[in-house]
């Protein structure tokens, strides 16, 4: 009798009278190297969870990501046609609670009394607003000050004191900076990228509001603060330093200033700190990488901002399927997936649990860099200005900040006059994105 028993449930039949896995889709927005890793955790849950199968999917950069999402919503189109999860970066958050169209992952958070208190609380100070984490940090990240330490020691500066403030960092600019008999550059000191991330973390650093009403986050923001002398500050100082030739003007894009770090064309430069492997990959034992805090100006108490991306869950599918997507984001913030995630990609462990893994610890042992950005974050205050702000217009700001830092780069605009110009720009748009939704 027990022998008929086993046979029927090994048999064909019985198989397929299993359950079916509760299927949902994950839309993500990382590609090359870094979307491998996506998928190799996507694959990773579905061998090792038997009730749900994830299927990851490309849609291409955050915005072509959001514009798809936010034609679905407007349109009000079939649920089968709308992700599950979504994958988010950071200054999309105003704009995905306002879409109203999402669950709350502290739903899911108080439903199994997940103890948050082991994630980083700079991380957790941006995503939490009115005391709700809404999306899960996924993909974080912070601005880095990165050095040639070969080029410092040839240049007699300390290596491992890196500049810590504006003026510190153009005097090393200027001491690492080689004329050839002309006069012309042939290494500069620095290079900063045309990227609008980069203003704001100088902001927060500065301990500048970005947007009014405490950077939206004490009530909506009306418009933006940053157009004032303070503010202009930071775009005097760099453009000093492009004028003066000690610092590299690459345009637009963080990628011309990785190739030229990378090469030697330059000794200091900002990025994030995800790119950490790529640069020692890129760099390859040819010099060695040193890391630093992203520099501020003398006595400033403010500090940098997490950026990078959460995974958010959408609303209106079955409860099943949504508690299924819940399954995804809550294992991919297990400090084993999250260790896994930083070795591979560089990101933050979103836990702090994540350093206590030794595989983890051995990595860092081996890239110690990544130890700067981590004491960085943890030595940030958590005030309203390195909280970030929540504008709903917040990519649309970025490329007009953008523009700004160029023309004054180029010697077209003063950096007072341009950051107004940009301010009446992104205030109009503040209102009628307000208007729309019924701010």
């Amino acid at each position: 009798m027990l022998i008929l028993v086993a046979a029927l449930l090994m048999s064909p039949l019985a198989i397929s009278m299993a359950a079916p896995k509760v299927k949902v889709t994950f839309w993500y927005s990382l590609s090359g190297k870094i979307a491998e890793s996506i998928r190799e955790m996507v694959e990773e849950f579905n061998r090792t969870h038997d009730t749900v199968e994830v299927e990851g999917i490309y849609q291409g950069a955050y915005d072509d990501s959001m514009n798809k999402l936010r034609t679905l919503i407007l349109t009000n189109a079939p649920m089968k046609t709308r992700p599950h999860i979504v994958q988010i970066y950071d200054i999309g958050t105003k704009f995905m609670i306002d879409t109203k169209a999402t669950v709350p992952v502290q739903k899911y958070i108080d439903r199994d009394k997940l103890d948050v208190n082991s994630f980083e609380p700079g991380i957790l100070a941006y995503y939490t607003i009115n005391d709700q984490l809404y999306s899960m940090p996924f993909n974080i990240s912070t601005p880095l000050l990165y050095i040639n330490k070969d080029m410092f020691r040839k240049a007699g500066l300390d290596p491992d004191k890196p500049p810590r403030t504006f003026d510190e960092f153009a005097e090393c600019a200027r001491k690492l900076t080689i004329l050839d008999k002309s006069g012309k550059p042939v290494q500069y000191g620095a290079s900063i990228a045309i990227y609008g991330w980069f203003f704001e973390q100088f902001c927060a650093t500065s301990n500048i509001l970005f947007a009014n009403n405490g950077n939206g986050r004490d009530s909506v923001a009306t418009a933006s603060t940053f157009a004032t002398p303070e503010g202009a500050a930071i775009l005097d100082w760099w453009n000093s330093m492009v004028k003066e030739g000690i610092a590299l003007n690459l345009g637009k894009g963080t990628a011309n200033t990785q190739k030229a770090f990378i090469s030697g064309q330059v000794a200091m430069t900002l990025d994030s700190t995800a790119v950490l492997n790529t640069i020692l990959t890129g760099v390859d034992g040819k010099f060695e990488v040193g890391t630093g805090y992203l520099p501020r100006p003398a006595n400033a108490k403010g500090g940098v901002v997490p950026g990078g991306g959460t995974l958010w869950l959408m609303g209106g599918h079955p409860a099943e399927e949504e508690a299924a997507a819940w399954e995804f984001i809550k294992w991919a913030s297990e400090p084993k997936q999250q260790a896994w995630w930083h070795m591979n990609t560089g990101y933050f462990p979103v836990t702090k649990l994540a350093y206590n893994l030794p595989e983890l610890q051995e990595h860092h042992k081996q890239y110690p860099q990544f130890a700067t950005a981590v004491q960085q974050l943890r030595d940030t205050p958590r005030n309203r200005a390195t909280q970030g702000a929540l504008l709903g217009v917040f990519s649309q700001a970025r490329q007009t900040i953008e523009d700004s830092i160029e023309q004054v780069l180029l010697g077209k605009a003063k950096s007072l006059d341009a950051l107004k110009a940009a301010a009446v720009e992104i205030d109009a748009a503040i209102a009628r994105y307000n208007e729309s939704v019924g701010k």
